[in-house]
């Protein structure tokens, strides 16, 4: 059964994330790789993730995926290698901002 749409209100969030463009097929190469880049590059900065790692699909077509390998973090981070800082904004109509 489908609920109900309701409306959320968040707060901003902060994130380190990598952005990826790849073939389909190679999504699992990277994934283990990237998460541990993401890792690396916080616990050098003592920036301990403020909840689980996701993706933010950018463009999903039956080629290609452009997405954003990220993990929330309490504070912005300084962007190392191919990792970079990132905000999911609150705002109006639940638009955001990365």
């Amino acid at each position: 059964m489908i609920e109900e749409p309701r409306i959320i209100h968040s707060q901003t969030l902060h994130t380190a994330y990598i952005r990826i463009a790849i073939k389909r097929d190679e999504i699992q190469d990277v994934k283990d790789p990237g998460l541990t880049e993401l890792r690396q590059v916080l616990a050098a900065q003592r920036i301990k993730p403020s909840g689980p790692w996701f993706n933010h699909h950018l463009k999903m077509d039956p080629e290609k995926f452009d997405f954003k390998l990220s993990v929330p973090v309490p504070k912005e981070i300084h962007p190392a290698g191919w990792v970079v800082p990132g905000v999911l904004a609150s705002a109006p109509g639940g638009a955001d901002h990365l």
